[in-house]
């Protein structure tokens, strides 16, 4: 409820700033309410470049909730959700925003009980939106 009304007014409800490039969340105890209030005020957040919440228990709601942010955000190219509890169902969440997501370039999901199915979707959506670069020297 508390995100959706921040969504309506503009208002950012995780502490977040506007201008924050870096964001350390990591082992804070965040539960899914707290994931979704986060997503809430990433729509706002323009220059956030890395969001860290590994070692938090954000869960299989919190993986959606931040899948759906993923579909949308353009600026968004360092996630660590390790820890998180995510497993296959949150992995498959993530797998298809990386779909159409084409800025992520670095994604922790590690010891989240991520297997079989969950994992191989989740391994071809990151290895299809790679991107190969090349430099001259």
């Amino acid at each position: 409820m508390l995100a959706k009304i921040g969504a309506e007014r503009g208002i950012m409800l995780s502490g977040m700033t506007h201008g924050l490039v870096q964001a350390d969340l990591s082992r804070q105890y965040l539960q899914p309410a707290d994931a979704i209030l986060i997503t809430s005020d990433l729509k706002f957040m323009a220059v956030l470049t890395t969001l860290s919440l590994g070692g938090n228990n954000i869960g299989v709601d919190g993986a959606k909730a931040i899948a759906e942010v993923l579909k949308v955000n353009a600026v968004l190219t360092r996630l660590d959700l390790e820890r998180n509890e995510i497993g296959p169902e949150g992995a498959k969440a993530i797998a298809e925003a990386l779909k159409v997501n084409a800025v992520m370039k670095n994604l922790s999901v590690a010891y989240n009980n991520i297997v079989g199915e969950a994992a191989q979707q989740l391994a071809a959506a990151a290895l299809g939106s790679l991107s190969l670069e090349s430099s001259t020297a």
